[in-house]
């Protein structure tokens, strides 16, 4: 009798230290430098470290850095953490920083990676075991911010390692509070505590990271008390589950913004634009700004807000929310004009539209299809008839990377908390070499873009370098290469015993919960 009760405590005591998270974004990868997709880095943030961190309200804080300086205006110098070891016991070293900087940028059929960020890098040098200095090509006066989103991987583990040795386990060894226990695809992540961790011992043992797509399943089970938090609610579900006594609302405004644009590929699948009668067109019709200014203005942003995301969200008239640095105070949400909308079609020689079809995810953020179909309909009332294809979150991105959609429906996280990081990954001209525009996958070019962009990223003075961000946010009101829609709010949902910090990165991390105080 005393084995059965010691064995219930212990198998009770088990229990309370795993913590079970169902999350709505689906996983591609475990390699960290595949591709810079929000859930790909929320579960990476588990598992790996970086120079530079972020706190919940996405401030700088140390990493594996403690500190960071600017030694000229072409060089910058990390101080590293002592007594830092990897998950299998080897210490971390000055030379794993070199290699993962040489790494991160060169992953191949990437879909989308972090080239992006490391353009600047011109050489990297240590100075001594503790001390590296990255020396940049120009002025980079937002380099700790750039390395928030590299993970640190291990020379040794990750030395000739492909994207499939991370994603068996292999390689994918970290400094990171928890380890890779076994992960299934489309299914789940087992994480287990890694005890010699050098911020500290986390109070879950192991971590089960599932992968529930449908909105739902997350609320079914939450209600249920099968996870012990979900993310990714969708905003039907918030006011229930505010009601209920099991339950605890977590919540902060999004970095993410929700945008739709245009392919600027000469030819387009004939199958997804045709002319009005459902004949081919000879070409795009998205080159022309009238075009794209007229479905910019067709849509009613205000309405989606309130009808679709019932009422959690904001319109958005550029990538940035209110309040955050770089936000232009000058450039409004677009005016709802469905007049001027026709005006503009008859004006590029559309007056009796086309045929047009959205391609939009149905699994990475709240209600995404959703807004894709009131998108629609009001893109079919001034004449323009678009049909819906919603598609997972994996296809969706993949396709999307190989230029498939002629129009497309995505979001993005501005995670470093400035106006650079949109524009940089999503406008400016493809060009892997340069290292610009990894997640234009619409193909968006203009010279006039790239040298702002570049521009302003050299300039080391905060206010002077958020007057440039103006100027950019402004350029991109007039042109239309993407029509911002709204900006989300991250909301979570955990059962009631459980403390969580909610983040403007919308990461859930296990590092955030936390039991409640007895």
């Amino acid at each position: 009798m005393q084995g059965l009760v010691l064995g219930l405590i212990m198998a009770g005591a088990s229990q309370a230290q795993t913590l079970t998270i169902g999350t709505g974004g689906s996983i591609t990868s475990l390699d960290p430098h595949f591709f810079n997709a929000a859930p790909n880095n929320a579960l990476a943030h588990h598992v790996f470290d970086r120079l530079v961190d972020r706190d919940a309200r996405s401030r700088l804080i140390p990493g594996l850095a403690e500190s960071w300086r600017v030694v000229d205006d072409l060089t910058w110098e990390f101080r590293l953490r002592a007594g830092v070891t990897w998950h299998d016991g080897r210490p971390f070293t000055a030379e794993d920083v070199v290699f993962t900087l040489g790494r991160a940028p060169n992953v191949p059929n990437s879909p989308g990676g972090f080239g992006s960020l490391l353009r600047t890098v011109a050489g990297v040098d240590v100075v001594d075991a503790r001390t590296i200095r990255i020396r940049t090509s120009r002025p980079n006066p937002l380099m700790p911010t750039d390395l928030v989103s590299i993970a640190i991987v291990s020379r040794h583990a990750g030395q000739g390692a492909t994207t499939e040795d991370y994603n068996s386990g292999r390689a994918a060894i970290g400094t990171g509070p928890y380890r890779i226990a076994s992960h299934r695809a489309a299914d789940r992540t087992e994480l287990t505590r890694h005890e010699g961790y050098w911020g500290g011992t986390e109070p879950w043992a192991r971590v089960s990271y599932r992968f529930i797509a449908n909105d739902s399943a997350r609320t079914a089970a939450i209600l249920a008390g099968d996870l012990d938090m979900v993310d990714q609610l969708s905003p039907t579900d918030v006011p229930r589950l505010r009601r209920e006594a099991r339950v605890v609302i977590s919540e902060i405004p999004a970095l993410r913004m929700v945008h739709i644009g245009p392919s600027f590929l000469p030819r387009l699948n004939p199958a997804q634009v045709q002319d009005a009668s459902g004949q081919p067109l000879p070409q795009n019709p998205f080159l022309d700004v009238r075009v794209r200014r007229a479905l910019d203005i067709a849509i009613n942003r205000q309405a989606l807000v309130e009808r679709v995301m019932d009422g959690l969200g904001a319109a958005a008239g550029q990538w940035l929310p209110a309040g955050v640095y770089s936000y232009d105070p000058q450039t409004p949400v677009r005016p709802f004009d469905p007049v001027e909308a026709q005006r503009l079609l008859a004006e590029a020689g559309f007056p009796n539209g086309f045929r047009l079809t959205l391609h939009t995810p149905n699994d990475r953020f709240p209600n995404d299809s959703r807004l894709a179909q009131a998108v629609a309909q009001m893109w079919t009332r001034i004449g323009i008839r678009t049909e819906i294809e919603a598609l997972p979150w994996a296809s969706f991105s993949a396709r999307a990377g190989r230029q498939e959609f002629a129009m497309s429906m995505a979001s993005w996280g501005s995670s470093t908390g400035e106006g650079l990081s949109f524009p940089t990954n999503i406008l400016a001209t493809h060009n892997p070499v340069a290292r610009t525009g990894p997640a234009n996958w619409r193909r968006y070019s203009s010279q006039e873009l790239d040298a702002m962009i570049e521009a302003a990223a050299s300039i080391m003075d905060d206010a002077a370098r958020e007057t440039a961000i103006h100027e950019l946010v402004r350029l991109v009101a007039r042109e239309a290469p993407a029509f911002p829609i709204l900006h989300l709010q991250n909301i979570w949902a955990h059962r009631r015993g459980l403390v969580h910090e909610p983040r403007m990165d919308e990461r859930s991390l296990a590092m955030g919960v936390r039991p409640a105080a007895q």
